[in-house]
């Protein structure tokens, strides 16, 4: 038991770090106050938590999905196009990391996380599809809330803004 709660609290220290590492899209955009990955994951299992049997999705699946699709960023980094490694290697140090969660889980919670990221990666049900279209969507929603955010502040009026360069898709 006392191994258990060791494993436990290494797993809670690594996603503790999610509510400060800030998403490297929004760094390299020069936001002031760029959201963190935990914020972004939040707000997506919020969403999730939205849907209803009319969405023809299950959505305990996809809530859990939205908590555990960037859970191995809190060791990889959140990793970009811009920051120089390929596809390959950031799915691979992803699973790396997304092992080593199964590893200090243990075989349930640590299986169901590991496989519910798995089929995230792989978009092969119509839950996954829908997260990824989530994780957009609340990408383009942060975009509009840091434009707004800075013609408020600057003084621009609706009829003077033009629009900031910071929805970039290949950032999720």
């Amino acid at each position: 038991m006392a191994a258990e709660c060791t494993r436990y609290l290494e797993f809670f220290k690594h996603i503790g770090k999610l509510k400060h590492i800030k998403r490297t899209g929004w760094v390299h955009r020069n936001v002031k106050e760029p959201e963190t990955i935990s914020g972004h994951m939040y707000r997506m299992a919020i969403m999730a938590f939205l849907l209803d049997e009319k969405d023809n999705v299950n959505r305990d699946r996809v809530l859990k999905m939205s908590l555990v699709h960037d859970m191995a960023e809190c060791i990889v980094g959140d990793l970009t196009p811009h920051c120089g490694v390929s596809d390959e290697e950031k799915h691979k140090r992803e699973l790396s990391a997304m092992d080593h969660f199964k590893t200090l889980l243990g075989e349930k919670a640590g299986n169901e996380m590991y496989n519910m990221f798995l089929e995230y990666e792989e978009q092969k049900t119509a839950e996954a599809q829908l997260v990824k279209d989530l994780d957009k969507f609340d990408m383009i929603l942060q975009a509009f809330e840091y434009e707004t955010d800075q013609n408020r502040t600057s003084g621009n009026t609706v009829e003077s803004q033009q629009s900031l360069p910071l929805a970039d898709t290949t950032t999720t």
